[in-house]
């Protein structure tokens, strides 16, 4: 049925295809650190980048240039968690995508068009300039999109299976797909009818030239003992409700009140977790910062005794890798997270786990943790070792040049690529 989206790959037998358009709708460039270390990297290998993203707090320009990379910006309606938002949200980016699509086109040019989902709509964009204009497409599967669907609205509708049908043509019209890990790998081979030979596994570990730990400031403790930090996207599977919960049995059960815990993010829940934080009487115990720089990232990070994962047990989850599962243990900060599949696959020692969706067994293993200030130490050594030995980005690099057909890239002329990658060889 979908034959007529197939083609084996033509445009890779190109003897150059080194202009590049990253679309992108869920963040901004280059907040998206995932998409702006792929971007990054494919300037230092002699690529030309162009990047279409949203606007967002602290990138609010139209257009602008930094490090070479050409970035495109759209508006946002706000980010609101219903079927009725979400639906809103994608059409009018798919609107905004087309058109600076086509200007970035006519400006800049591109050989390869490189879709970031969510959504899965993209391919709609990156078909038509697959098949009118001869871009290759390559999609980076960053989130499982029916599984994300079910893990907010717990129901398999009429959107689910739309979503599963979109999910499909992607995969169709992509030539090439980057997986965040083995689990996604093994659904494009499997769901995406995909061959082994198209499908490249590069994962999100963070450059650790850049992200690095800074001293502990004790003005982050607000004049408690111990601090606990989370970062991340605040939605419905992130279980950051199971985590307000083990706060409250915490404050309030065990009468435990020298612990400070520090929310670093936003999302379409930062409203709701706020009055839920202060419905659980725990509000004088939880900050929620919002969306903060990078600087001011790694300061708080840097100075927490321990960092929590409470996304929710659920096949979502169980499949995807967390970003701040690769900063926690980047920072060297021991880590309690519910007993997640892939989870377990990136922090293995590094992490303590506690039963799935259990918020008293979590608050345990919180209270248990800081109580071991060696455990702690250990179990960060783990975590920054497994970065530095198989998990940061330059691990990453020669599979993502992989991916793009850029078979010398030992030999590229960029000095800067040369050593990030000629470690690795090593290994």
């Amino acid at each position: 049925m979908l034959g007529f989206l197939k083609k084996d790959h033509e445009n890779q037998k190109s003897p150059k295809l080194d202009r590049v358009l990253i679309v992108v709708e869920n963040l901004p460039s280059p907040f998206d650190r995932r998409v702006w270390m792929e971007a990054t990297t494919l300037i230092k290998a002699g690529y030309q980048v162009s990047i279409i993203c949203p606007k967002g707090k602290g990138y609010e320009k139209s257009y602008e240039v930094i490090d070479e990379i050409h970035i495109y910006r759209h508006p946002m309606p706000p980010d609101i968690s219903s079927v009725k938002g979400y639906l809103t949200e994608y059409a009018s980016a798919l609107f905004w995508e087309f058109r600076l699509a086509n200007k970035v086109w006519r400006e800049r040019g591109f050989d390869i068009i490189h879709i970031c989902n969510p959504p899965d709509l993209l391919f709609l964009i990156a078909g038509w300039f697959k098949f009118l204009k001869g871009v290759k497409v390559i999609f980076d599967h960053h989130d499982i999109n029916p599984e994300m669907y079910e893990a907010k609205y717990d129901r398999r509708d009429f959107f689910y299976y739309g979503l599963c049908l979109v999910e499909r043509l992607t995969f169709a019209t992509a030539d090439t797909v980057i997986s965040t890990n083995e689990s996604y790998r093994e659904i494009a081979l499997t769901r995406g009818h995909k061959k082994s030979q198209d499908v490249f596994v590069v994962r999100s570990g963070p450059d650790l030239s850049r992200f690095l730990a800074t001293p502990s400031n004790p003005i982050y403790r607000c004049d408690k003992k111990y601090l606990v930090g989370y970062v991340g996207v605040m939605g419905e599977p992130e279980g950051l409700d199971y985590l307000l919960e083990a706060v409250r049995y915490l404050v309030c059960d065990r009468n435990i009140r020298d612990i400070h815990f520090m929310l670093m993010g936003s999302g379409p829940m930062f409203e709701q977790l706020q009055n839920l934080a202060k419905e659980l009487g725990v509000a004088d115990f939880v900050e929620f910062t919002g969306r903060i720089s990078d600087s001011e990232l790694l300061e708080r990070l840097s100075s927490c005794d321990v960092c929590v994962n409470p996304d929710k047990k659920m096949p979502y989850n169980e499949k995807s890798t967390m970003n701040k599962i690769m900063e926690y243990m980047a920072m060297g900060k021991p880590i309690v997270q519910f007993d997640l599949m892939e989870g377990r696959q990136s922090a293995g020692e590094a992490a303590v786990y506690a039963e799935g969706n259990n918020a008293v067994d979590f608050a345990e293993k919180i209270v248990e943790l800081l109580a071991d200030p060696e455990g702690r130490k250990k179990m960060g050594e783990i975590g920054l070792r497994r970065m530095k030995e198989s998990l940061e980005w330059r691990y990453q690099i020669p599979t993502l040049l992989k991916a793009y057909g850029c078979e010398n890239w030992q030999q590229s002329q960029s000095p800067n690529l040369q050593d990030q990658t000629e470690v690795i060889s090593k290994h």
